[in-house]
Formats: structure tokens, C-alpha cells, sequence
């Protein structure tokens, strides 16, 4: 099995010599909050948001101390405003807080991040700081997935 999947990624590699993370972002914290206003939005609909928030709010000082009502006007694009405006405020207080405005670099500590979990998390290790732990998958993916299983 180990063979396999070593060929798999092999022929990924070579077919898709240029993959990578559609989001864009400048710092591992502008990713952390591309990640998390992902959810339920297209990669395309984030892009077309983050340019404006980052342009003026990009660290986790800025996020930390921006006003709750301030933050939902800006990310309101993306749906589930009101959730993600609260997860990214607290996650930019605890990454000031615990980590000196650092974003950790373990899944462990990233997965306590509030907004943060596991799917998210391994986004963010592998395209903020170059560290695979796991593969994020989709609903789309996994769908796929299942049903060439069951053939």
C-alpha cells in the first residue's frame, strides 16, 4: 500500500507541477483568517475580501483590538459573519496573549485556537509554514473518494 501511495503522489506531482493553496495571504496570521472565513465561502469570494481588511487590519494586534461590530461589516461577504468575526477576534487575543503575535506552528497548539480545527490546521501548516501533518480534504473530495471505494 505504502508503494501505491508514494506512486500516487508521484503522478500528482508531475500532473500538477504548480498546485497550490488557492487562498492568498502575505503571513501565516493572514491565512489563519483566510482559513477561517473559507468556511462555507469560495476561496474566490475570500480574495475578493481580504485584499481591503488586510490592507489596513493584518496582525494579530489589529484583529485583537478591533471592534466585534467592525470586523462583521468587513468579512460580511463571506456568510456566517457574526461566528467567524468572534472566532477571529479571539483567536488574534490568544495568539497575542500566549503566543507574543506569533500563529504556532504544531497542529496541537493551532487546533486550540478558537475557529481552529483539524482540516484548518493542517491548511495552515502546510501553506504558512511548509509542514504536512495530515491532508486536508473537502466534502467534495471525500465524496469522491468514497464512491470509487464502493466500485
Amino acid at each position: 500500500m505504502e508503494n501505491k501511495s508514494k506512486e500516487l503522489v508521484r503522478i500528482l506531482r508531475e500532473t500538477y507541477p504548480d498546485a497550490k493553496c488557492s487562498l492568498d495571504f502575505k503571513t501565516p496570521f493572514e491565512m489563519v483568517v483566510a482559513v477561517m472565513l473559507s468556511a462555507q465561502c469560495t476561496d474566490e469570494r475570500v480574495n475578493k475580501t481580504t485584499p481591503t481588511i488586510f490592507a489596513k487590519y493584518s496582525t494579530p494586534e489589529d484583529f485583537a483590538n478591533i471592534e466585534l461590530e467592525k470586523l462583521e461589516g468587513l468579512i460580511h461577504p463571506c456568510g456566517f459573519y457574526k461566528n467567524k468575526a468572534k472566532n477571529i477576534k479571539k483567536c488574534a487575543q490568544v495568539i497575542v496573549e500566549k503566543y507574543n503575535g506569533k500563529v504556532p506552528k504544531n497542529m496541537e497548539e493551532l487546533m486550540d485556537l478558537p475557529g481552529v480545527g483539524r482540516k484548518s490546521a493542517n491548511v495552515i501548516m502546510l501553506e504558512a509554514f511548509g509542514s504536512a501533518q495530515g491532508i486536508a480534504v473537502d466534502t467534495h473530495c471525500r465524496r469522491i473518494a468514497n464512491k470509487l471505494r464502493t466500485k
